[in-house]
């Protein structure tokens, strides 16, 4: 069943740090970011689904419905289904249509999928699974970096330090370097599994600093800093274990710095209530 006003509200928009879900549906019209029909019909019902508006277990309008909606015609509505479907949000069912597919079968590390997770805010759980998975991956990584990235890659390396400890940097400006510099670990591991992760990455790090950035306090942003340094360092000097225990020791960091947020948070909550 669906939310009323589905078929006439626009989407949220998803993460600030790349185009994945930047640009929502509003109406039939077309948005910044969507590349053509196909992309806007995409992300209209996918962005829908995750937000509510759809039952999981039960159908989505009709086919002569959406077409209304979206203006477009049959063979791109049902290309549009065929790619939600690869996402792992709905199923064909014979004589009676597009079903929603049950969470636990969504792709999360789909880069679409996740952005609307974000779009709808993230929450705590969702992030402690972040933290969790960014854990279990990017120390072997940053291990492996240590073996096999390149001497322009630990160059790169050190120039996003610089750029991350630019005085009055954004919050923006600094998740984009931090980002930069995470994906890049990934890529110098030289295993395309683990390069694979940057979505996961992305909506991890868009989640910490929709909360909290490192930047909106000296001491945290200097501590950030050297956090993230220090994993460079042993990069470049070909140290894996030290590394990989960097790496855990900035994920836990910023994860303790949230948690902080959220309890402060909860604090004036429960005194205004």
């Amino acid at each position: 069943m669906a939310i009323p006003g589905f078929l006439s509200a626009s989407a949220p928009s998803g993460p600030l740090l790349s185009a994945h879900g930047r640009s929502a549906m509003a109406g039939g019209a077309r948005q910044p970011g969507l590349r053509n029909s196909h992309d806007r019909v995409v992300h209209g019902i996918g962005s829908a689904i995750v937000a509510g508006a759809f039952a999981q277990g039960g159908t989505l309008p009709s086919e002569e419905l959406l077409l209304e909606r979206f203006a477009v015609s049959r063979t791109v509505l049902r290309e549009a289904f065929k790619t939600l479907a690869a996402k792992g949000l709905v199923v064909a069912r014979t004589r009676v249509g597009m079903r929603v597919c049950p969470r636990q079968q969504w792709n999360l590390f789909d880069a679409d999928v996740l952005a609307w997770h974000v779009g709808e805010g993230v929450e705590s759980r969702l992030r402690e699974e972040l933290a969790d998975f960014r854990l279990a991956m990017e120390p072997a990584a940053a291990a492996l970096a240590a073996r096999h990235a390149t001497p322009a890659q630990i160059a790169q390396m050190c120039g996003l330090i610089a750029a991350m400890g630019e005085p009055g940097l954004s919050r923006l400006d600094f998740a984009r370097a931090d980002l930069a510099l995470h994906k890049l670990i990934g890529q110098a591991s030289g295993n395309r599994l683990m390069a694979g992760t940057e979505a996961v990455i992305e909506t991890a790090l868009f989640a910490a600093f929709t909360l909290s950035s490192p930047v909106d306090d000296a001491a945290e942003h200097q501590a950030s800093l050297r956090g993230h340094a220090a994993i460079v360092e042993a990069i470049a000097a070909r140290d894996g274990v030290a590394a990989a225990e960097a790496v855990c020791g900035v994920i836990r960091h910023g994860q303790q710095r949230i948690d902080a947020v959220e309890q402060r948070e909860g604090e004036i909550r429960n005194h205004a209530g």
